[in-house]
């Protein structure tokens, strides 16, 4: 901070004394560099993990597949066994980390187990055709770990292969050999599984079991649901307005707890989602209508009033919600 530059400000009587000696007196508390520090570790990790991977694609015909898998291994094991004796054991509750560090290293653990059992079933088809099996271990793994040690990061991997998991079950051989994923049963499992998430997150409030994770769960699973949503919408053409209801139904459920608990994140997600199935349902009426170029500027407008408009709503309830939290 330039305190010379105040200080003519003072002498040219634009601000007062008693704001220059506050200026002085926050110039002298010292700087927090904390989330300065996490962003390089986390920036740290994936450089290593990505590191790993460049290193096992460019020199696995010079080093062998046996010794690299054994060495991921060896790093992977260490990192939990560290991760052991440092942590206090299972809590229900909030537990504070033990440093930094092991946060970090825990991390790199799971991303390793990942690495491990990913390249075992590439290389060696440890698994067979079961690939959903080589999903399931590892997904086991990081909710008993994200668990037991505690770790909001761990969870989210967790869940993320808990969708990939369900995505493999319920999806033919076929379609994953063709890599094409326009199948509704996948929207069904996304619709169960973002609802899932959603009840367990509730579940997880009421019983107190890890009450902190319980946000976690809820952002999973909102964002599964609304994007299953809008894919059944997209989908179905037939029936693409009874799925615009169901779509608009879920919006007010989460509008009203989103108001209810004073989240404007859930509220402008909610709300975002619902738009743009509402913009989905206006083009395709203006084009079913066969209005033609004036459907066009129609929509155009459409599009310039809606954009302002939702603008305007989202300002009003920040102001709203900031106002209900006495901020």
């Amino acid at each position: 901070m330039d305190v010379a530059l105040f200080e003519k400000l003072l002498q040219q009587n634009l601000i007062s004394e008693e704001e220059f000696a506050a200026i002085k007196k926050q110039q002298e508390k010292p700087i927090s560099i904390h989330w300065d520090l996490r962003t390089l570790l986390y920036i740290g990790i994936l450089l290593v993990t990505a590191a790993l991977g460049i290193l096992v694609y460019e020199n696995i015909d010079t080093i062998g597949h046996s010794v690299m898998i054994t060495t991921i291994g060896i790093l992977c094991a260490a990192c939990f066994i560290f991760c052991f004796r440092k942590t206090t054991g299972y809590s229900s509750a909030k537990r504070e980390s033990p440093g930094i560090l092991y946060d970090y290293i825990l991390l790199t653990g799971c991303l390793l187990l990942l690495t491990f059992i990913g390249y075992l079933q590439y290389q060696y088809n440890v698994f067979g055709n079961r690939w959903g099996l080589a999903v399931f271990i590892p997904m086991v793994i990081l909710f008993f770990a994200a668990y037991y040690f505690d770790h909001l990061g761990v969870l989210s991997i967790a869940i993320t292969n808990l969708a990939a998991w369900l995505g493999i079950t319920v999806t033919p051989a076929e379609i994953l050999k063709e890599n094409n994923f326009n199948d509704a049963r996948l929207i069904y499992t996304g619709i169960v599984l973002g609802a899932g998430l959603i009840v367990f997150s509730m579940v997880t409030k009421r019983k107190k079991i890890k009450e902190h994770f319980a946000f976690t769960y809820k952002n999973f699973g909102a964002h599964i649901l609304f994007i299953s949503l809008l894919a059944a919408l997209f989908y179905y053409e037939g029936l693409y307005l009874l799925w615009f209801v169901v779509l608009i139904a879920v919006s007010f459920l989460f509008f009203k707890n989103a108001v209810q608990e004073n989240s404007f994140y859930f509220l402008v997600i909610t709300v975002l989602y619902a738009y743009i199935g509402l913009c989905y349902v206006v083009i395709k009426l203006l084009f079913i209508t066969g209005t033609g170029r004036a459907g066009i500027y129609l929509g155009t407008i459409y599009f310039i009033g809606s954009g302002i408009a939702l603008i305007k709503f989202l300002m009003h309830y920040n102001k709203k919600l900031k106002y209900d939290a006495g901020v």
